[in-house]
């Protein structure tokens, strides 16, 4: 105890900065697993997207395209999200937001090319279809408001610090 800190404090702080170091290092292996992710996504979306422009059936398989383009956002939004906690040492709210929106989307976006092919499948699934977008639909709006609730949040925040 040559600093005058009791030994416990020094244990506690050791062990914090230990957990700390490991998060950092968990951190890092979720950063790289999502950039190798996202890369290989974006690989196969081009050329998925090269294929289906040779064989000129966009229209019926642009829900496809578009559903691996929000998926590579997605996985964008993730590597995002962790390099913020890692940066800052804590967890955000609003990238997690935009990750659920964007996955939210991705769902509607399905449901919705598949909605025509519903009504030959039976009443059942076509009305849970429907009770799936209604629900969608609604957890949109609140992931909208949130977003731009935190958005007003943080330029009040930032304009009453200026003062």
């Amino acid at each position: 105890m040559a600093d005058g800190t009791p030994l416990s404090l020094r244990w506690r702080e050791f062990v914090a900065k230990g957990f700390a170091a490991v998060e950092d290092v968990v951190y890092v292996g979720l950063g790289l697993l999502l950039a190798v992710t996202a890369g290989a996504l974006l690989f196969a979306s081009i050329k998925n997207l090269a294929t289906v422009l040779v064989h000129g059936s966009l229209g019926g398989q642009a829900v496809a395209v578009l559903d691996q383009i929000l998926l590579i956002l997605l996985v964008i939004e993730l590597l995002y999200t962790v390099q913020v906690s890692f940066r800052e040492h804590s967890l955000l709210a609003e990238p997690f937001l935009v990750v659920a929106l964007i996955a939210v989307i991705r769902r509607v976006l399905i449901l919705t090319a598949e909605v025509p092919k519903l009504p030959e499948a039976g009443e059942a699934p076509f009305r849970h279809a429907l009770l799936e977008l209604g629900l969608l639909t609604v957890m949109i709006v609140v992931l909208v408001g949130s977003l731009i609730a935190m958005q007003k949040q943080a330029k009040s925040e930032a304009h009453n610090h200026e003062q």
